[in-house]
């Protein structure tokens, strides 16, 4: 995360870049921006003074004024302190939540927020919604080519924000599929698997949550093509995606549809029951 020297002291980067090609987000951004630059002017503050009160440099604010850049909640409510806005800035965030995040993880964390049943199966990686913070990092500072320090953070503070979804009351039942490999590779260093490990312990106790682990030498299932996931909703629809089918692109129809819940189903089946594979998590546990 950059640094801004005001006065000698780091302050915090203002906020996020706008990802490229996301026009929604950046007229949002854009509009946000005009209205705090009506608001400073209002107040007779220049850009560098407004920046040295709300402890930022004037090239970020004019950044943030322009729609250069999404500016960070605190920076909105400084700005509403310095301006006297009674709160109409601080509003702001509202407009801005969702555009910090990637594009085209927004319209899935939507439907995740809508969903009332999960089932997930994955065969590379530690599903997102059961990553610890850590390992959600340690990951994805191996994607090739690498991110930019501020675009990793963006990344995970996306994922980080999905699991919310698992903290809903009444929350949605979930299914989770883990292959065997994806707990064992020390991603992050054997501290990072372990406290990864740990967490998968914790939401397995949650009364809406349940973990299979799908031991390796059991192959004769039809999570071979990739991972699987069915978001289901309280009208009865349901959406889904494969990596081995359909592109890879979510499916809607009831055809499509059938045959992801059929694999599922056999995959879930075959891997350990959900107590079965608590016991191997924790033995895992006590080998790393």
């Amino acid at each position: 995360m950059s640094v801004d020297e005001v006065d000698g002291a780091g302050t915090e980067d203002a906020g996020w870049e706008v990802e490229p090609g996301d026009e929604s987000g950046a007229a949002v951004v854009a509009a946000v921006g005009r209205q705090l630059k009506l608001w400073r002017e209002a107040k007779g503050l220049g850009a560098v003074e407004f920046g040295e009160r709300i402890g930022y440099g004037e090239d970020l604010v004019r950044k943030v004024e322009r729609g250069a850049r999404i500016p960070r909640p605190e920076y909105l409510d400084k700005a509403d302190q310095v301006t006297g806005a009674g709160g109409i800035i601080s509003a702001m965030k509202k407009d801005i939540e969702e555009v910090r995040y990637p594009k085209r993880l927004r319209s899935l964390a939507k439907l995740e927020a809508q969903a009332v049943e999960f089932c997930m199966y994955s065969n590379f990686n530690v599903h997102g919604l059961l990553q610890t913070e850590e390992f959600s990092r340690a990951l994805l500072k191996t994607y090739r080519p690498a991110y930019e320090p501020e675009e990793l953070e963006r990344y995970v503070l996306a994922r980080v924000r999905r699991r919310a979804v698992l903290e809903k009351v009444p929350g949605p039942e979930f299914s989770f599929v883990q292959e065997e490999s994806t707990l064992k590779q020390p991603i992050g260093g054997k501290m990072v698997l372990r406290r990864q490990l740990e967490h998968l312990l914790e939401v397995s106790e949650l009364p809406n949550v349940e973990i299979q682990v799908m031991p390796t030498e059991r192959a004769d299932h039809p999570g071979t093509a990739g991972r699987i996931a069915l978001l289901k909703f309280g009208d009865g629809s349901a959406v889904g995606r494969t990596d081995g089918d359909y592109g890879g692109r979510p499916v809607s129809d009831l055809k499509r549809l059938r045959i992801l819940e059929l694999r599922y189903g056999i995959i879930r089946s075959k891997a350990l029951t959900p107590v079965e594979s608590r016991d191997f998590i924790e033995q895992l546990l006590g080998e790393t």
